[in-house]
């Protein structure tokens, strides 16, 4: 595994068998890194967001965001707790807006990994 976690993420997103799997491995990656303690991704559903896959500790009070859009439609939404680098989030958010818009419409229902 590579240390550069980019890296480490476009080879999930690239090795993964589904976009379930490219999500639950890109939030794995995000939780273990330093300043990270938790991540998810959460969908645009009908009744507002749903967390999909999810990995570490939450710790709410440390939250950061960054808006995950395809083709310029919001799709969902990367979250993680700790101390991210703003700039790395958004770079995330965009490369998993693919895998997002895949799992997006699951007609309200919870998301069971």
């Amino acid at each position: 595994m590579t240390s550069d976690p980019l890296t480490a993420i476009d080879a999930a997103l690239a090795d993964a068998p589904d976009a379930d799997d490219a999500l639950r491995e890109t939030v794995r990656i995000l939780a273990a890194q330093p300043g990270i303690v938790w991540a998810g991704v959460a969908f645009v559903e009908t009744t507002g967001l749903v967390l999909g896959p999810s990995a570490g500790t939450p710790d709410e009070a440390r939250r950061a965001l960054a808006t995950v859009c395809y083709k310029d439609e919001t799709v969902g939404e990367l979250q993680v707790d700790g101390e991210p680098d703003r700039a790395f989030l958004e770079q995330v958010a965009e490369r998993i807006s693919a895998h997002v818009l895949l799992g997006w419409d699951t007609g309200g229902e919870d998301w069971e990994p």
